[in-house]
């Protein structure tokens, strides 16, 4: 069965950057399992897979606008000290909860500290990034009524 919309497919994948750096792998753990053609994958990678069947392996590469975004520089703030008083150890690298203005949830990365305020970066970890993926499709079946009511697999 090909990969197409409605369809739950598993893939076991490996992601690197343009480095070669790994940055996330399914190979010690279960295949990332979805349902095809409900964004439950970034758009790059989801339409790489549209077509293929189990025992498909390839390679892709995904550029950023594809993937997880550019970089929005609106989305680093520098934020003063005080209004972050209550965080305990606030340090580099450290990684808050926040809301935007719709309410949801969002992650705040801390990415410098000065005297008066620290620097606040909404962007997704991977804005920016070419990403290259080493895909193998483990499974492909029909989605049931119920995962598509749900919007998840089961």
């Amino acid at each position: 069965m090909q990969i197409a919309d409605n369809c739950v497919v598993a893939i076991h994948y490996t992601l690197t950057d343009d480095s070669g750096a790994t940055l996330d792998s399914s190979a010690d753990g279960d295949p990332l399992s979805y349902i095809h053609g409900t964004n439950g994958l970034i758009p790059g990678l989801e339409s790489d897979l549209h077509g293929k069947q189990a025992g498909d392996e390839f390679q892709a590469t995904v550029q950023p606008e594809e993937g997880y975004g550019v970089s929005d520089p609106s989305l680093v703030r520098e934020v003063p000290l005080e209004a972050l008083a209550q965080i305990e150890n606030l340090s580099d690298g450290m990684q808050l909860q926040s809301q935007d203005a719709e309410g949801r949830s969002i992650v705040l990365v801390v990415e410098s500290i000065g005297s008066e305020s620290a620097t606040l970066n909404a962007n997704h970890a991977l804005a920016g990034v070419v990403l290259h993926f080493a895909v193998t499709v483990e499974s492909v079946r029909k989605a049931t009524a119920e995962e598509l009511e749900h919007g998840h697999v089961h």
